[in-house]
């Protein structure tokens, strides 16, 4: 499924119009976006929680000349399923 299948099924489920269900969803995706590049996390309750979590730095190797390279150190994006969405998917 596609963000627009998504928008597609919200709205035909909820009576709202595809352009309202898009606005929401665009908003929804930026405020988590927004809470994560600050460092918070969004815990939505049953669904599950969105957090960052620090990578450490590693040695890599560039595969064309095999010469090796420092990757740093970077804080990535993660999510933890709930246990009712867990509980869903079985």
């Amino acid at each position: 499924m596609n963000k627009t299948d998504l928008v597609n099924n919200i709205s035909t489920k909820s009576g709202l119009t595809k352009k309202d269900v898009e606005t929401v969803l665009n908003s929804f995706l930026g405020e988590i976006t927004d809470a994560l590049s600050t460092g918070d996390k969004v815990q939505l309750i049953g669904f599950g929680t969105f957090e960052t979590r620090k990578r450490s730095g590693r040695t890599g190797r560039n595969p064309q000349t095999g010469q090796e390279i420092s990757i740093p150190e970077s804080n990535v994006p993660a999510f933890k399923a709930g246990n009712k969405l867990k509980e869903a998917v079985k």
